[in-house]
This record gives C-alpha cells, sequence and structure tokens, in this order.
C-alpha cells in the first residue's frame, strides 16, 4: 500500500491489502509522540539528536551521569559526523534534552526506545541482555499511563516476549503499557544519514495501537521523504521477525566479508589478485561490489558478537546445525589478523617458530586504530588486535589514528601512540595501513619515504595504490595480492 502523503510502501508479511494506519492520540495529550531514548551510546544518542532534528519532543536517558552532562553542554561523546553541530541546535532549540532521572524519563515519554548495549556474554558466545533488563524494569515501575516500550537494541530472538513479560510484572495491568520492535541498522560514520533517510523500517507489533503510535514516531522520517521525493519502504510484521532482521542482516555481510577474505588467502596460495577477481564478480548485479573489499574484516561492536549470539541462540532453540557456517565465518575473519603479522615478519625478514615471529628490534608504524574510518570506535577493531600482536611478538610499536586515539590508549596502553602520522612512522622499519582513513591513503609515498628507516609497507585493508608506492620505491604487500 502506498501512503499518498508520505511516500511510504507498507508491504505485510501476508501480501494482503491493509487498510491506512489509524491514527492515534499520543497518551500525554501532545500533538506528536514524545519520545525517550533509553541508553545514550552510540545508538540511543544518535538517535535521540536526530529525532529532535526532525521536530519531535526527545528526552535522553542514562545513568551515566558525567555522558548526561557532557550531552547536556553540547558535547557528543562519540565521533559521528554531523551529530555535534545537531546537538547544539537541537539543544538551543529546546527540543532537546537528557537525564538521569527515570521517573522524569518515565513521565515525559510516549514511546520509549531501548537503546542499551548488548555485548557477549562472558561465559559464552550468547547476548548479555542485563543492560536491557534493567532499563526495562526501571522504567516500567515509574509509568503511570499508557506508553510503548519499542526494542531498538540487536537481541536474540524470543527478547521481545520476554520483555513483555517484564513489562507485565512491573506495571499495572490498566495501564494498558505495550511493547514492540524496531531494530536498527546504523553504519558508523553514515549514522546521521542512516536516522534521518533510512533504507527501510521495521516493526514488529502486536495491535493496532502500538502500530499507529510506531507510525506517528516514525513519521518525520516519512515527511522527510516526501520532500525529497523518496520512499521509505515500511516492514510491519510480528516480533521475532523484527528481531531477525538485524542479526539476519548482519551474519550475510560478515558472510560476504569473509567469503572474500578466504579468497585472498586462495589468491595468495595461487598467484591471484582478489582485488581484481572482487571487481569481476562484483560487476554481476546478483552478488554486487559493497562488501567484497579484502583486507584485515570486519569488527567493531556489532558483526563479531551478533554472528556469536546468533549461533548461541540458534543452538538454544535446536536449529544450530542451520548456523554452522558463521563459525568458519568468524575464523575466516579472526585469521585475517594473524596474516597481517606473518607479512610484517616476511617484509622484515623474520622467520617464524612456534609461538610466532620475533620480531624484537624493530620499529613499526600502524597506521589506524578504530575499526573502521569516520569513527572513534575501536571496539574489537582489526587494525588495534593487530597492534596489540605485533607488539606481543617484541615490535617497537607506533600507532597513530585520526580520531581513535584515545580510545585506543585506553584499550592497549602499552603501545606508543603518536600525535601525527608523520611522527609514527618517523624511523619505522616497517609501516602497517591497518585503517582506510583518506589521510592513510591519500598519504604522499614519496614524502614518508625520507622519514621511515625502511621503505616497507603492509596494506592491510588494500586501500594504497600500489603502483604509487612501489615507484616511490616502497616493497609493497597486500591482502591477496601478488
Amino acid at each position: 500500500m502506498r501512503a499518498e502523503k508520505t511516500g511510504v510502501t507498507i508491504p505485510y508479511p501476508n501480501t494482503q491489502p491493509v487498510p491506512a494506519i489509524a491514527a492515534v492520540t499520543p497518551p500525554s495529550g501532545a500533538a506528536r509522540p514524545r519520545v525517550t531514548f533509553l541508553g545514550t551510546g552510540y545508538l540511543g544518542a544518535t538517535y535521540a539528536i536526530c529525532y529532535a532534528e526532525l521536530g519531535y519532543e526527545v528526552l535522553g536517558y542514562d545513568v551515566d551521569a558525567d555522558k548526561i552532562a557532557r550531552l547536556n553542554g553540547g558535547e557528543v561523546p562519540i565521533h559521528e559526523p554531523g551529530l555535534d553541530e545537531l546537538l547544539r541546535r537541537n539543544l538551543a532549540a529546546g527540543r532537546l534534552r537528557f537525564s538521569t532521572d527515570i521517573a522524569e524519563t518515565a513521565d515525559f515519554g510516549d514511546v520509549h526506545f531501548i537503546c542499551v548495549g548488548t555485548p557477549q556474554r562472558a561465559d559464552g558466545m550468547g547476548a548479555d541482555l542485563s543492560y536491557v533488563e534493567a532499563s526495562v524494569t526501571s522504567l516500567a515501575q515509574h509509568l503511570t499511563r499508557k506508553a510503548l516500550i519499542v526494542g531498538k537494541s540487536t537481541v536474540p530472538v524470543g527478547t521481545a516476549e520476554w520483555v513483555e513479560q517484564l513489562v507485565g510484572k512491573h506495571t499495572p495491568a490498566d495501564l494498558g503499557v505495550e511493547v514492540a520492535w524496531s531494530p536498527e541498522f546504523l553504519q558508523e560514520g553514515f549514522a546521521v544519514d542512516d536516522v534521518l533517510r533510512p533504507n527501510r523500517i521495521v516493526v514488529g507489533v502486536k495491535s493496532e495501537w502500538a502500530n499507529g503510535m510506531l507510525y506517528a514516531a516514525h513519521k518525520g522520517v516519512f515527511d522527510l521523504a516526501a520532500t525529497e521525493d523518496r520512499e521509505v519502504p515500511l516492514v510491519v510484521t510480528d516480533f521475532a521477525t523484527a528481531e531477525l532482521v538485524k542479526v539476519a542482516a548482519n551474519a550475510f555481510l560478515a558472510t560476504k566479508i569473509s567469503f572474500i577474505n578466504a579468497m585472498a588467502e586462495v589468491c595468495e596460495a595461487a598467484g591471484g589478485d582478489v582485488t581484481q577477481l572482487a571487481r569481476s564478480i562484483g560487476y554481476d548485479p546478483r552478488i554486487g561490489n559493497r562488501f567484497l573489499q579484502a583486507g584485515l574484516g570486519f569488527g567493531g561492536a556489532c558483526l563479531p558478537k551478533d554472528i556469536r549470539a546468533f549461533q548461541a541462540r540458534a543452538q538454544e532453540l535446536g536449529a544450530g546445525e542451520a548456523l554452522r557456517f558463521l563459525h568458519e565465518v568468524d575464523l575466516i575473519n579472526q585469521r585475517r589478523r594473524t596474516r597481517v603479522v606473518q607479512l610484517a615478519a616476511d617484509l622484515l625478514g623474520r622467520r617464524s617458530g612456534p609461538a610466532g615471529p620475533d620480531l624484537s628490534g624493530t620499529r613499526i608504524a600502524v597506521l589506524g586504530a578504530t575499526f573502521k574510518p569516520n569513527t572513534d570506535d575501536v571496539r574489537d577493531a582489526p587494525a588495534l588486535a593487530v597492534a596489540a600482536l605485533l607488539g606481543k611478538a617484541g615490535a617497537d610499536v607506533h600507532v597513530f589514528d585520526p580520531q581513535g586515539m584515545e580510545n585506543a590508549r585506553r584499550t592497549v596502553p602499552e603501545l606508543t601512540y603518536e600525535a601525527c602520522m608523520n611522527d609514527a612512522v618517523r624511523g619505522a622499519d616497517l609501516v602497517c595501513v591497518l585503517t582506510e582513513w583518506a589521510e592513510f591513503r591519500n598519504a604522499d609515498p614519496v614524502a614518508l619515504g625520507e622519514l621511515v628507516n625502511g621503505r616497507k609497507v603492509v596494506d592491510g585493508r588494500n586501500c594504497l595504490d600500489s603502483t604509487l608506492w612501489t615507484q616511490a620505491g616502497w616493497t609493497y604487500r597486500g591482502m591477496g595480492r601478488p
């Protein structure tokens, strides 16, 4: 169905024609739903700021008083292009504020989005849902009127039903508090556009009221799309499907990345060039060229822990065999990190023994610490993991990253961190480019060659112009390249 005013296509699971989504009145009596975001980390802070930009009255909640003070002071505690300006503009406009008061949060909102972390459990591969439980329970105990609690965190399938039970346990039945699920699809470095201009919205609901409230809570997105002559697909489905969408998407992307990295291993053995292989197969529209960049593999706060949690949950459901391939996806990804260490040892003329290579007495520059460019996120970052492995092998490692230095220093304090790229490479026997920041991709190999002790480079992201670097006198090694 196409809603004429919004340009929204609404496919339902049964593919039958459906009536227009009924308008609902927010329980607060406001003209449009007042929204809260519980958890102001990467996910919640980005959504809160962007929804204020869309014109909603927004309250962000967190138990971290320092983080809330920084946000209320106009400082975004993460690096995300464009977010600082939006924060300051919407604080000044009075549409946005942040609080550590859960009672205030419960009283303010009509739609409460749960945006807390779901890290990997310390005792296994499954997701730790303790933050979800704490936020939902705390919120539910302070609700005094009907509201909609919407999960946005990435969770194992079945979590929404469990959240419903928590809400039922901690709220009076006559309040009629309901639960829904709407997964997020943010890409770090592009998150502002992903919120304001999403490629789809998925909602799992059980009632027309919940559907109407969520539609109203997203209407700003649809209205913006209409003004820009775009369409935003809206998928209205059940709880389980809504929960599975995000983890299934992440599993697919992780598989595609590990596939091309497996091809890189074959190319290295056979003498092929994985960059040309990827380009050739990417022209097939059934395959496409996105996520076919061979290199260090994936990292960050989502893909690694999500594919492990997906496997763990499938095992609990008796469907573990269906996701056995994700174990190999994970193994391929981890092997890419040790492959860089092997390439470094080869370039430095160091043989590897049973415990790996001995790199003592060498100085190595590592360019990149974040898991991808345009972020300061070093969680499960392959670049930082490789830097730590090189240091463990005895090398004197000097790291530079345009945005991730402080986070990297807190995570791996034993490495040396430099203020700029030139300082990192000065006197180096080997340079390893491990995050594809534009500053590194566009670096002048001739100028850098004047600073190093040895013109040897490992291109861990296949992001450099190998011909240019070779012509400048560098010995170049890429991932899966001859």
